[in-house]
């Protein structure tokens, strides 16, 4: 299931959009307090981002140009300021598509699939698994979010990639320990804790912190999206 953050002002047209959209799987999460819409983007770590011009405190602009410094989540503004220089300046500051107000709610889910499947779908046959708005590069080993390039050990690697191949699902120490048995290096379990352990802190290092959570006496799950 993917995430979509919602700002929009309007309490009609967030209320209406969030309904729509959520009809067709996705989780909606609309902002309430305009003037710390990061705070509130942040702590949902949505795949996708839909957001008006007009806002309380600042515009689209700002909380775009805020959001591109940090995450290259794809961003769709919905404005009825649609003139050209508008929409040039929605593209320049970071958004990756304009719609104009009013809109036809079947128009907006079909740009939301549209970007949602060449953002995160089309990535998974380019040799990267995704993980929210980052892949890991089954390639280099490497992880990457936004301007973000994390270096992976061995073990590291295959942890993650395992994790990432049975999202959703809980795989067990057992299992971890057998997938790194594969290789020339010998893993007990307190060797597997110290590498998910470090893991963990790379991950929180990109801003994905919990991102790996412990079932307890079963092993270890990233949730599905």
């Amino acid at each position: 299931m993917y995430r979509i953050f919602l700002v929009e002002d309007d309490p009609i047209i967030a209320r209406t959009v969030k309904k729509h959209l959520e009809g067709w799987g996705w989780q909606v999460q609309a902002a309430e307090d305009f003037s710390d819409v990061m705070g509130a983007f942040r702590a949902f770590d949505p795949q996708l981002v839909l957001l008006d011009i007009t806002l309380p405190f600042y515009n689209g602009y700002h909380w775009c140009d805020l959001i591109r410094r940090e995450s290259r989540v794809p961003v769709i503004f919905l404005s009825s300021a649609a003139d050209n220089m508008n929409i040039v300046m929605a593209m320049h500051m970071g958004g990756d598509d304009f719609i104009p107000k009013p809109f036809d709610l079947n128009v907006l889910t079909a740009k939301v699939q549209a970007l949602l499947r060449r953002t995160y779908e089309f990535a998974r046959n380019q040799a990267v698994l995704p993980l929210w708005d980052g892949v890991l590069n089954l390639q280099d080993g490497t992880f990457v979010r936004g301007e973000q390039r994390l270096a992976l050990t061995r073990n590291e690697f295959r942890i993650l990639e395992m994790l990432l191949e049975n999202r959703g699902r809980i795989v067990s120490r057992d299992e971890l320990m057998e997938r790194l048995w594969s290789t020339d290096s010998f893993v007990d379990e307190n060797t597997l804790s110290v590498n998910v352990n470090r893991l963990r802190k790379k991950l929180e290092e990109a801003g994905l912190a919990d991102t790996i959570r412990t079932r307890k006496g079963e092993g270890y799950i990233i949730e599905r999206a």
